[in-house]
This record gives structure tokens, sequence and C-alpha cells, in this order.
């Protein structure tokens, strides 16, 4: 699989966490960004622990965010 390096922030807050991502530096293609994402957070993971990715042990509390600027005044 080819790496890529996309600009990201983790952040923590009580048992939850989550990479924080701009719109703008994520694939396009939404097949392609989806693969990144899910692989941002470990999944597919057949342990069901995201082991591999952002780690918790539930996928409750591994999340995805996505900014983006409003498109409402």
């Amino acid at each position: 699989m080819k790496q890529l390096r996309i600009p990201a922030v983790y952040m923590r807050g009580g048992t939850s966490k989550g990479v924080f991502f701009r719109k703008e530096d994520l694939p396009s293609d939404e097949a392609e960004r989806e693969r990144v994402l899910l692989r941002v957070i470990g999944s597919p993971d057949r342990y069901g622990k995201h082991t591999d990715g952002m780690g918790g042990a539930t996928s409750s509390t591994s999340k995805i965010v996505i900014l983006s600027k409003s498109t409402r005044p």
C-alpha cells in the first residue's frame, strides 16, 4: 500500500479519542478517502480492538473528524 503524508491532529477527551483532518488534505476520491480513514483507526481489525491503529479496545471510543468551512453563511 502506498504511504501518504496527511496533516492531522490526535485528541483525547475522557475515554474517547479522535483524529481530526481538514477535508482539503484528504484524498478527493471517496473510495480512497474511506480506505485511508479506516486504516487510520486500524480497521479492519480481526481482533476487534483497533490494535493496529488508535487502540482503545472498542470501536465506539475511536472517532474520525473531518473539518471543512461551512457552506452556510
